[in-house]
């Protein structure tokens, strides 16, 4: 093994470590946003408003953080964005105890500002490793949210029955968890990630510099989106994570609705983040093997089923396969677009590309997130999934034209 890969390696540990843990204190939270935004805003169309706020506030803080990350390195924007994160919990567990939805959407930006820059993890996996394992390496750090999965949902319960014996209303007590598994991850990113994996991505790219992208000269966002790759993967990527947050938001209010209780919801949130997070190891290993546009493929059919199977029954049993798959759907678009999408960029164009990506992603989940709250509120659940549906076909026709004319461009005349 060479001194590059044994960098790389410990690197991609010290991310799928600081993934686990800061997607465990996300989850945790976003698994109650809806009720809190129901309770303390008094309406029920306004439940999908602070996971709203908390995805915009990503979203154009991921553009921030592209250029952040260029400017002091991958270590200290993950390290800041999780300190924030720290502040950003606070803020959510204290206006959930004075019971003040201004507070909360304080506390919402904040949250969505940190998990920017966690996203902005897997990229940084992908350049430090070589081009034919950029698929595995994001995957091996998109797995890390599989802690998260099971351990987000289920300290919901339990930690508010700890903070009900204080005095304070138990949905408060999923974000002080948030809070403290935030810290230890920043403190594991500042000890851990050395050295700066911006500075070993420069090493590997002159190192293995037979990629798609040979040219030196730094392109603008519109030459790169121009091309047809990029383009696919930016559609995967969007369309994906808008398709799963407009069904994932609001199918726990739709559980509260039928009289479950929060283990009921717990259970099912975690079958969707199983579905997420557990099959990247596979996800990002058949990129590498089948192609980028294969895995998109399957994505988007696995979302197509998914919203579909949503619709069947209210129970926790039905609901927790649909959602399973509806994260399983979400992985291989979101593996196979990154994928794609870091196989189009020289290390000049990376950070500040990936960030725009990112905040296209993020605009994408607020609007899912929002549209959610009033579509339910008007239309119902069912409507709300027999639309996502029709969104999450797009993946499947952009990947599929872009690889039948690729498959034309290799063909002998």
């Amino acid at each position: 093994m060479t001194n590059l890969e044994s960098i790389a390696r410990k690197i991609t540990a010290i991310l799928f470590t600081q993934q686990s843990l800061a997607s465990a204190g996300f989850i945790a939270a976003a698994t109650l946003n809806s009720i809190v935004g129901k309770e303390l805003s008094q309406h029920a169309d306004w439940a999908g408003v602070p996971s709203a706020v908390y995805l915009l506030a990503g979203a154009f803080a991921a553009f921030m953080w592209g250029y952040v990350f260029d400017a002091i390195g991958r270590r200290g924007g993950l390290t800041t964005g999780l300190g924030i994160g720290v502040i950003g919990s606070g803020i959510a567990f204290y206006a959930i105890a004075i019971h003040s939805f201004p507070v909360f959407l304080g506390g919402m930006v904040l949250m969505g500002v940190a998990n920017a820059a966690v996203q902005l993890g897997r990229f940084a996996a992908a350049e430090v490793n070589r081009p034919e394992h950029r698929g595995r390496a994001i995957s091996n750090v998109v797995i890390g949210g599989t802690v998260g999965s099971v351990v987000g949902p289920f300290v919901a319960g339990p930690a508010g029955k700890l903070i009900g014996v204080w005095g304070i209303d138990e949905l408060a007590g999923a974000y002080l968890v948030s809070l403290a598994l935030f810290a230890v991850a920043a403190v594991v990113v500042f000890i851990g990630l050395r050295p700066d994996p911006r500075e070993i991505g420069k090493q590997v790219a002159e190192k293995y510099p037979d990629t798609i992208v040979r040219s030196r000269v730094v392109r603008s966002m519109r030459q790169i989106f121009s091309q047809p790759a990029a383009l696919v993967a930016l559609v995967s990527m969007v369309l994906g994570q808008m398709v799963m947050v407009l069904v994932m938001v609001i199918t726990s209010l739709h559980m509260r609705d039928h009289n479950h209780m929060l283990g009921d919801i717990s259970i099912v949130i975690s079958a969707h983040t199983v579905g997420m997070y557990a099959f990247s190891i596979i996800s990002g290993r058949l990129a590498d093997r089948w192609g980028r546009g294969q895995v998109i493929m399957v994505g988007s059919v696995t979302l197509v089923i998914a919203c579909i199977a949503a619709t069947f029954s209210p129970d926790v049993l039905p609901l927790g396969v649909a959602l399973f798959l509806l994260g399983l759907g979400w992985n291989f678009c979101f593996v196979g677009g990154s994928t794609l999408l870091a196989d189009q960029l020289s290390p000049d164009e990376r950070a500040r590309t990936q960030g725009f990506n990112d905040l296209l992603v993020g605009l994408a989940s607020a609007v899912g997130s929002l549209g959610s709250g009033f579509i339910f509120a008007a239309l119902g659940y069912s409507v709300m999934a027999y639309l996502s549906a029709v969104f999450a076909m797009v993946p499947f026709i952009v990947a599929w034209i872009w690889m039948r004319r690729l498959t034309h461009l290799v063909l002998p005349v």
